[in-house]
């Protein structure tokens, strides 16, 4: 946490066309693995509030070169997937309700078109725990309407192209479950409305959307209900979390677990038998020995289970530098690009 079926008319080799059918046994190796490209949410707290000076897009002439990073990350380590997170504020100019910034929305487009250029699955990750300015959507804060805007919006602008994935909300907490699963059916009823019919879609739980936590807390039976227009739930993925430090907050430079005994085997099982599938999209741990240890056991096992694992997203790159505690940015430039420790040793494939 850090601080329908098939459709009949998908196009061959689609971006739906490519998830894995959760009957399928495991092959070894999830889809799609990446890491964050972070810069566009700097500023966001847990309260769902951000601070728009501190915004640092990873784009030239504002922070890192998320460009050049993403070309390396594909090209050398043989990654697939990248997470670009952005804040609510941000894209809106810090107007709950409004339309989207065409400023901001013109930088975020610069990034995702770069990450689109390489071939790779680019997830949009709002990156505002559920809330904005400590209020949560549906529950007291923003309408559903308001939320819906947003998202039919962004559904409008990148429908042509299904390897934009729509990662609806980063780490809800304290919400109403209920009530929170009514809000992503009509979400996920204006994607499809507007158009992406065939994008992938990431559905996050509460408690920071947390693999441990995913089924006790009643997160997975309520995002169950979630479904397509047509009542099915192909491209509907469950959005995970989870960190190896001792309070899983992802802000210890050591580690402690590998989270397979207590997160990832009992959601694996419970995948299977509810027929879905998870993505986990943020991930991460420092550049030390025991991170290294655990990191990569983490690792294998979502590899060795595939079926109901479609992949994995470290955190984080993009404008973090070298003092960040889960720092994954790669340093140098052009064609000659040096991964920090636990990429190189456990997240790049």
């Amino acid at each position: 946490m850090k601080s329908f079926a098939i459709l009949n008319f998908l196009l061959v080799g689609g971006a739906l066309a490519r998830y894995r059918n959760p009957n399928l046994v495991a092959n070894g190796s999830v889809k799609y693995a990446g890491i964050n490209i972070a810069g566009f949410d700097f500023g966001c707290l847990t309260d769902g509030s951000q601070t728009l000076k501190n915004v640092n897009g990873p784009i030239g002439g504002m922070g890192g070169d998320g460009a050049g990073q993403m070309n390396h990350f594909t090209k050398d380590d043989h990654m697939n997937v990248f997470r670009l997170p952005i804040g609510w504020q941000y894209l809106t100019n810090n107007n709950v309700g409004g339309n989207l910034d065409s400023s901001a929305l013109s930088k975020y487009d610069g990034l995702m078109q770069s990450c689109l250029k390489t071939g790779a699955l680019c997830i949009i990750d709002i990156h505002n725990y559920a809330r904005w300015n400590g209020k949560i959507i549906g529950q007291g804060g923003p309408t559903n309407d308001q939320f819906v805007a947003l998202w039919k919006a962004l559904a409008t602008k990148y429908k042509g192209n299904a390897m934009v994935a729509f990662g609806l909300m980063n780490e809800p907490h304290e919400v109403d479950l209920t009530k929170w699963a009514e809000t992503l059916q009509l979400v996920v009823a204006a994607i499809r409305g507007a158009g992406a019919t065939t994008h992938l879609i990431l559905l996050p739980g509460n408690d920071y959307t947390s693999a441990g936590r995913f089924i006790s807390n009643g997160s997975g039976d309520a995002l169950l209900k979630v479904t397509n227009p047509d009542g099915t739930t192909t491209g509907l993925i469950f959005d995970v979390h989870k960190y190896l430090d001792s309070d899983n907050s992802g802000t210890h430079t050591e580690c402690v677990t590998d989270n397979v005994n207590d997160a990832f085997a009992p959601l694996a099982t419970w995948l299977r038998t509810n027929n879905r599938q998870a993505m986990l999209t943020e991930t991460g741990g420092g550049n030390t020995a025991s991170c290294t240890k655990y990191m990569c056991q983490e690792i294998a096992y979502l590899n060795a289970n595939s079926d109901v694992y479609l992949g994995y997203v470290g955190w984080a790159a993009g404008s973090f530098g070298t003092t960040y505690e889960l720092n994954e940015t790669p340093t140098g430039s052009g064609s000659n690009w040096q991964d920090t420790s636990l990429v190189k040793a456990c997240l790049r494939r």
